[in-house]
């Protein structure tokens, strides 16, 4: 069953079930979205390296391992971070696979939700646009919040380091001055996505070499100047259950330590999100997508391994009185050194190189995050979108920007009144952009099963097993990450995730049927018949 594209400016685009036609030209990028119903508006000059490296740059593990290492500790130490690490990573992939064929066939800056409205049917691709859009742009915005608020954390940490530590008198800032240095961030961020492709495409290469330099640096430094080292049956082996939340159940606890590893891999959307500006889209973007995560996964077990093998107390590392404050990673960096040298201005060092990293990552989050706000008010679906999908003389979508960048101070905010609404905010960034990644994979095994036309990159006819196993492990991840993570139930002990989710959804929903479904169509052609 086909359909046809509108003629007129503002029309729905109708996917059609045509394959793409064979490159015969340097333009063939510039062709294939026009077929898909856009004029191009963004340059087109980024290579396959530099469409990895923004994808890879978010992922970040040293973002994400290094701010969410107590967690792993915590819930089951070693054992659940070095499994669970390679588990989360394998059916990450799969996830990143699927994409990376719905991405070969519709290489576009909406991503996800243009893939949805494509694969869902006519009947269904309005709503499936609008609920994937919503999910997958507040999800970014979620991120990027959370990566700059724990930049602004650790810079927190370095200061008090720095000063003398928690117990040597040190600086300990309060919330308003974290909040303040996260605005300071983001501010800097916006400036950086405000610049032509080329001067990000260059800082995006840098990010992603500084994360892989930074990860062996670290990995091999740490555990050489530590003068206490882990065995390896202990990195190997130890199962950390004494975790004083009143959960005693090892599987129970595992799950609850896989979240280190599954937030920390996301964000590889990026990839399908820069197609517009990268060369030879619709191959280019799936090996984006699919190498950021494939060299993640190794290089982010590298740094678990390393790290952990300097960890020989984790009692004392989890603890709010020791230097940090309680926060592990920097207290391990910190002690290695101390113990050695007498001082701890090494490990400060060090956490400087982890702070660049997530520094980098927020860049390229919020430069993820415009086209996303740029393609989905492209196509209607934002309030004020005829403003936010405008580009400058450099073909950048500067008012998207500086838009993502006000939207994830505003979402850290929550943080002065209430720490236990803020995490409930930026839980969406892992629940709430999975469920995003896969309502297109859905569609593509169940309504398009059939119907689905492969591009360049594809899965053959392993495409739909593939499909199914990450289906289900976004199911199961949702689930599970929505569990309590301590007992008794309190309201400060209460996991919000599924009540941010679930809000979500609700006010996504409620506006559909309220207005949405009398003028959003699903994406709609900018060119003029």
């Amino acid at each position: 069953m086909g359909w046809e594209r509108g003629g007129k400016n503002d029309q729905p685009i109708i996917p059609s079930h045509v394959p793409p036609k064979p490159r015969d030209s340097a333009d063939s990028g510039h062709a294939r979205l026009h077929e898909l119903g856009y004029k191009q508006e963004l340059k087109r000059d980024l290579s396959v390296l530099s469409n990895f490296a923004f994808s890879f740059s978010i992922i970040s593990v040293l973002t994400g391992v290094t701010t969410l290492y107590n967690t792993g500790l915590n819930y089951g130490g070693p054992v659940s971070m070095v499994y669970g690490w390679l588990i989360a990573g394998g059916f990450t992939l799969s996830v990143g696979l699927s994409m990376a064929e719905i991405c070969s066939s519709y290489p576009t800056s909406g991503g996800l939700y243009y893939w949805s409205a494509k694969l869902a049917g006519p009947g269904w691709a309005p709503f499936a646009s609008w609920i994937t859009g919503w999910f997958n742009i507040v999800g970014q915005w979620a991120v990027t919040t959370s990566v700059d608020y724990s930049l602004a954390q650790l810079i927190q940490v370095i200061i008090l380091l720095s000063t003398g530590g928690k117990n040597g008198g040190g600086y300990e800032a309060s919330k308003y001055v974290v909040i303040l240095i996260h605005g300071g961030i983001l501010f800097l961020h916006a400036i950086l996505n405000s610049l032509p492709i080329t001067w990000l495409s260059f800082f995006g290469q840098l990010a992603a070499a500084w994360n892989v330099l930074g990860v062996f640096v670290l990995m091999i430094l740490i555990p050489l100047v530590a003068t206490e080292k882990a065995s390896a049956k202990f990195v190997f082996t130890h199962f950390n259950t004494d975790n004083g939340e009143g959960i005693s159940s090892k599987l129970y606890i595992f799950v609850l330590g896989l979240l280190m590893s599954q937030y920390t891999l996301t964000g590889y959307d990026a990839s399908a999100h820069m197609t517009e500006e990268t060369k030879n889209a619709d191959e280019n973007g799936p090996k984006g997508i699919i190498s950021s995560i494939g060299i993640s996964i190794l290089v982010g077990w590298g740094y678990i391994l390393g790290i952990t093998f300097a960890v020989t107390n984790i009692p004392n590392l989890l603890s709010t009185e020791n230097a940090s404050g309680g926060y592990a990673i920097a207290e391990i960096f910190y002690q290695a050194f101390k113990s050695r040298y007498g001082s701890g201005v090494g490990g400060i060092i060090c956490l400087g190189i982890v702070a660049v990293a997530i520094f980098f990552c927020g860049m390229s989050s919020i430069t993820s995050n415009s086209r996303m706000a740029y393609a989905f008010s492209r196509d209607g679906a934002m309030p004020g979108s005829k403003f936010w999908h405008q580009v400058n003389k450099q073909e950048v979508p500067v008012y998207a920007v500086w838009l993502s960048a006000v939207i994830a101070f505003c979402m850290a905010l929550t943080s002065l009144g209430s720490i236990v609404a803020f995490q409930a905010m930026v839980s969406i960034a892992t629940i709430g952009l999975y469920i995003a990644y896969a309502l297109p994979i859905f569609f593509r095994v169940t309504l398009a099963r059939k119907s689905f036309v492969r591009g360049p990159f594809h899965l053959g006819r392993y495409g739909n097993v593939v499909g199914w196993i990450a289906v289900l492990w976004v199911v199961t991840i949702s689930v599970l990450f929505s569990l309590p993570v301590a007992y008794p139930i309190t309201k400060e002990t209460l996991n919000y995730t599924p009540v941010a989710v679930g809000g979500l959804l609700i006010l996504t929903v409620s506006y559909w049927i309220i207005s949405a479904r009398h003028w959003f169509k699903g994406p709609v052609t900018n060119i003029s018949s």
